[in-house]
């Protein structure tokens, strides 16, 4: 059973065009309490009365509806009125609520209506142990953290998404938080490599929950679950009993030649084009600085299919030129951070799948290379499938040609049309049997057969050759192999050699 399916949850009241009807009918429910409900009952009852005042738009001006409904709850002489008025004076998110409703409260008590018994109780939780789960990179982490109302424990769950900050998109009270704890544990168990279980100070906590909803109700339009408004100011008030939030050391501002300095590493070390794995690089540590400035080079599936996002949603400026290196960088990126970070074969392999997927996706949205140079990537791994599109668009770079004066697209997975992309690339002058041998050349890197053809290529890049004065190298090698000039038959062992001397 998840832990959701064990939160305390009352039917959703709906929210009615009349802000008075909805008012009386909060009163009805805090009426129908009775005289000896539980005080998480009435704190649960509360939260979701201020949850469903989130989703009711305000003019310019207006009173917060919080503030509406004490108002209006002060006005009444009735013991729904005292419950609601008791219940927000805890419950209530800010201090100038909680000290109306208390204002308030008095006012109903002096008409003569009893506070209710159970009032005294409200809030007067005791804070335990807290947890975490979550996954090996920090994309995202389960936080839980133990209340005890009396003999009775209950959990407040969060979902700290750190792709975006550390903010909150789920929040529930649980019933058994025990139960839920071994769940946890057993998942860490399950699967060590991947997964994270610790123990977290509860001042960690306290600072974890209030920066996480307060980055999430700093947005204007948050992607949140259903149960967030329900559950958001009970999560507060229980918060509070949390030992005060742990301070964290302010992060200092990368300085220019910092930056410079660590893309200058990832571009040494990626093997891709220079200049595009340098916008590139400086745009996913850019990415990184802005949505997780405490470790921007941190690396997560989740943190790059974000950068994924920005860059089909144009939140980062790409120059059209490196638009088709984008796959192969971000592999290269993906395997650099996560060696730098140390994680485990297990967890690479795992997060090289899920940006392979990211990526794939990426390429349906933006018709990119691996989508053009790929019929069937097969059972690439996504390492060989980088090397792999490296090595085809090194063959094939333009998948564009002229035919009558318009320019068209061709598949270079279909061997004509790869061929007519060679002609129209080839030099007006070469003659018939090189423009032949510069289509083999092409073929052989395009299947990787003979992988030399590919290995000595990439020695040529080394020394700083062209593509141009490789692929001349290349062919140099080819025809000097050849057996029969008429059949441009060559010696295969002969060719190898050659190009093992290049």
């Amino acid at each position: 059973m998840s832990p959701v399916s064990r939160a305390r949850k009352k039917a959703p009241q709906p929210v009615t065009h009349s802000v008075t009807g909805l008012f009386k009918e909060i009163l009805n429910d805090f009426s129908a309490l009775g005289a000896d409900p539980a005080p998480v009952d009435v704190e649960l009852l509360a939260s979701e009365v201020l949850g469903q005042f989130r989703d009711v738009p305000l003019e310019d001006g207006d009173e917060p509806l919080g503030l509406e409904l004490i108002g209006f709850a002060q006005r009444k002489i009735t013991p729904g009125a005292a419950a609601l008025l008791a219940a927000l004076k805890v419950v209530a998110e800010t201090d100038v609520e909680r000290k109306a409703a208390e204002a308030g409260l008095q006012v109903v008590l002096g008409r003569g209506i009893p506070e209710p018994a159970w009032a005294a109780d409200l809030g007067r939780v005791t804070a335990g142990e807290c947890w975490r789960t979550g996954d090996v990179y920090g994309d995202e982490s389960s936080l839980l953290c133990v209340f005890s109302h009396g003999d009775t424990a209950y959990g407040l769950l969060a979902l700290l998404d750190f792709t975006e900050g550390g903010r909150v998109r789920d929040l529930v009270v649980i019933e058994q938080p025990a139960d839920v704890l071994a769940e946890m544990r057993e998942q860490a168990e399950a699967d060590p490599e991947l997964v994270v279980f610790e123990a977290v100070d509860p001042a960690e906590a306290h600072r974890l929950l209030s920066d996480g909803l307060a980055a999430t109700d700093h947005l204007e339009d948050a992607d949140v679950s259903e149960d967030y408004g329900r559950f958001h100011a009970i999560a507060l008030t229980w918060s509070r009993e949390l030992p005060e939030p742990a301070l964290v050391p302010e992060v200092a501002a990368w300085s220019d030649d910092e930056r410079a300095a660590v893309v200058e590493q990832f571009v040494a070390a990626s093997g891709e084009d220079a200049d595009a794995a340098r916008a590139i690089g400086t745009l996913l540590l850019e990415h990184g600085l802005r949505t997780d400035p405490a470790n921007p080079l941190r690396v997560g599936p989740e943190k790059i299919a974000r950068f994924l996002e920005g860059v089909l949603g144009e939140e980062y400026e790409l120059d059209a030129d490196h638009e088709d290196a984008v796959e192969p960088v971000v592999l290269a990126w993906v395997q650099w951070t996560a060696e730098r970070a140390g994680l485990t074969e297990t967890a690479i392999a795992a997060l090289d799948e899920a940006v392979a997927d990211y990526l794939s996706e990426y390429a349906d949205e933006d018709d990119s290379p691996l989508e053009r140079y790929f019929g069937d990537v097969g059972d690439l791994s996504p390492t060989e499938l980088a090397d792999a599109l490296e090595r085809r668009m090194f063959a094939v770079p333009s998948l564009t040609t002229e035919i009558e004066d318009e320019e068209v697209d061709l598949d270079p997975t279909d061997p004509e049309q790869r061929r007519a992309l060679v002609i129209a690339e080839a030099d007006e002058d070469e003659d018939e049997q090189r423009l032949i041998l510069r289509a083999t050349v092409v073929d052989q890197l395009w299947d990787d057969e003979p992988a030399e053809a590919w290995q000595a290529a990439q020695r040529l890049q080394e020394g700083e050759l062209d593509r141009d004065e490789i692929f001349e190298q290349l062919i140099d090698a080819l025809e000097n192999s050849l057996v029969d000039v008429e059949t441009l038959e060559y010696d295969a062992d002969a060719y190898v050699a050659a190009l093992a001397g290049l």
